[in-house]
């Protein structure tokens, strides 16, 4: 199971899902993609603006964070986004239609609400002024949003001084975020909740190059590896 640091104490996005959806439509849902797909589909399309807002198949096999939360070890991303898209369908949470447009074929998807239904009508009908020109189409994509250093020091050192956050703000310069989250992770497997400890870690990667051995939880001797020397006498051990 992969572990979640918690919402970050900063101001977050929120998005809007229909009431109907936990006191009908979650009850219902007994398969897993179909309720990533429906999810997702809820949070890509409160990102869109305008009247028109529909979903393309190519825009969600072009997510890769998408499909690699579907995948499984019987469905590859893809096949269980197919999976999940045509259990939404036939529930009737999404709305399905295929376009054919400029000698190709476009698959569209739209929330089963009034606007919905009313846009799939046009469609049919062979109204495709709603449909965006897909030079212009707006590209929203799920991306990996790391807590910041300060959010990751609070979550595994303790509480942040402002001698702290400026010693943070400097490693913020010298560092990659992922050196500085893995050194913080190492900090904590060794329950050495310290910056100094942390500092120690991501200098001997410098010097010495990130791919040396590093420490396993218990590991004593290499927990002293990082505390000796220049910082050593600031840390108890």
């Amino acid at each position: 199971m992969k572990g979640f640091a918690g919402f970050p104490a900063t101001k977050l996005r929120f998005i809007s899902v229909p009431n109907l959806f936990f006191s009908e439509l979650l009850p219902a849902i007994d398969d897993l993609a179909e309720l990533k797909v429906t999810l997702f589909c809820f949070w890509l399309l409160s990102h869109k603006n305008g009247v028109f807002r529909g979903i393309r198949r190519e825009e969600l096999l072009a997510d890769d964070l998408l499909l690699e939360g579907l995948e499984t070890t019987e469905l590859s991303g893809a096949a269980a986004l197919r999976h999940g898209l045509e259990r939404a369908v036939a529930r009737g949470t999404l709305l399905h239609i295929t376009v054919q447009r400029d000698g190709q074929s476009q698959e569209w998807y739209f929330l089963n609400s009034e606007r919905g239904r009313g846009i799939v009508g046009r469609l049919r009908q062979g109204d495709w002024s709603d449909l965006p020109e897909l030079s212009k189409e707006e590209r929203v994509r799920l991306r990996l949003d790391r807590p910041n250093i300060f959010v990751l020091y609070e979550q595994n050192i303790g509480p942040l001084t402002p001698l702290i956050a400026e010693k943070l703000r400097e490693a913020e310069q010298s560092y990659t975020a992922d050196w500085i989250e893995e050194a913080l992770r190492i900090a904590v497997e060794q329950n050495v909740r310290r910056w100094r400890y942390v500092r120690a870690i991501l200098e001997r990667w410098s010097s010495e190059g990130k791919d040396a051995r590093t420490p396993r939880p218990g590991d004593r001797e290499d927990r002293y590896r990082y505390i000796r020397g220049e910082y050593g006498e600031y840390i108890e051990h």
